[in-house]
């Protein structure tokens, strides 16, 4: 039974640009109401970084750390399954590259925005007590959430490159999760869009981002009871920059492939590993990314 609990969504947040790689198998699986969650996740990043090419930076390399601790709860809303997650990330690595041809370095370390998820599933999954789920079986479940991201990370308006972006961020996502109950499988597809305020203090100027729009898709195993492994891939598109309304040439096609795995660890807790890597990449990030993660279970009848 408890291998059906939600898994924590992975909201890896190295910096605003970053948002839209993340890669979240099962974020839509069904828990009983009253579960809590914590979550002690650790990643690594590593990889090339490609600039706007009109500006004399080239040879970008980023080496970064994340480590983020979240809470999750199982509620009920209106009779249906939902749930609401907090997650704090702090952020520290290396940036090198050259810039106007002589190599230069930065660092950086601090808290990263937060991130506060809604989600409600509005088909297929109504609330449910620890009896009920007992005897629960997946078909097809159909949900919606919300991201925000508040401006109150780490942020000096002197410097080009922050852990925090001054700034709120917004994710609408709908989601879609299909259970293949004869073969263990589990098809999950979601679509969603990351919308950004604007940042009126970078470098004493305003700087404007259109939205990012993306796609995820994971088709998970179930091996065992609490065992199971996903594909992952995804793919985002949009987000180029203005400064001072001078549109700069950094719009995002990327795309990422990767797998996950959790491995259940007693009755109550869990470590769930993934890596992905890019596939598809013009602005931002190409980085090869590791995460493992440790979740705890009370609540709820359990």
């Amino acid at each position: 039974m408890i291998q059906r609990l939600l898994p924590i969504v992975f909201m890896i947040a190295f910096v605003a640009e970053l948002s839209a790689q993340q890669l979240d198998p099962r974020a839509y699986s069904v828990s009983p109401t009253g579960v809590n969650i914590v979550i002690a996740n650790y990643g690594y990043s590593s990889g090339d970084v490609t600039f706007d090419p009109a500006l004399p930076i080239d040879d970008g390399h980023a080496k970064i750390n994340l480590f983020a601790a979240g809470y999750f709860r199982s509620i009920s809303v209106a009779g249906r399954s939902a749930n609401v997650t907090l997650v704090t990330p702090y952020v520290w690595g290396n940036l090198t590259g050259n810039v106007l041809g002589v190599p230069a370095e930065a660092y950086r370390s601090g808290l990263a925005s937060p991130l506060a998820r809604f989600a409600i599933n509005i088909y297929g999954a109504r609330a449910m007590k620890l009896k009920e789920f007992a005897a629960y079986q997946q078909k097809t479940i159909i949900g919606t959430s919300v991201v925000v991201s508040p401006p109150v990370g780490q942020y000096d308006p002197a410097k080009a490159i922050n852990v925090g972006s001054n700034r709120w961020a917004f994710k609408p996502e709908v989601g879609l999760s299909h259970a293949f109950r004869k073969t263990r499988l589990i098809l999950d597809a979601y679509a969603g869009v990351w919308v950004y305020t604007d940042n009126h203090n970078f470098q004493g100027l305003t700087r404007s981002q259109k939205p990012i729009y993306n796609a995820q898709f994971h088709l998970s195993y179930d091996i065992k009871p609490r065992l199971w492994a996903a594909f992952d891939a995804n793919f985002y598109r949009g987000g180029q920059t203005t400064l001072n309304n001078i549109q700069r040439n950094d719009m995002q096609k990327n795309s990422r492939l990767g797998g996950t795995v959790s491995v259940p660890l007693g009755r109550r807790s869990s470590v769930k590993a993934s890596y992905s890597a890019g596939a598809l990449r013009t602005i931002g990030g190409n980085f090869d990314t590791v995460s493992v993660a440790y979740q705890y279970l009370w609540g709820g009848g359990l």
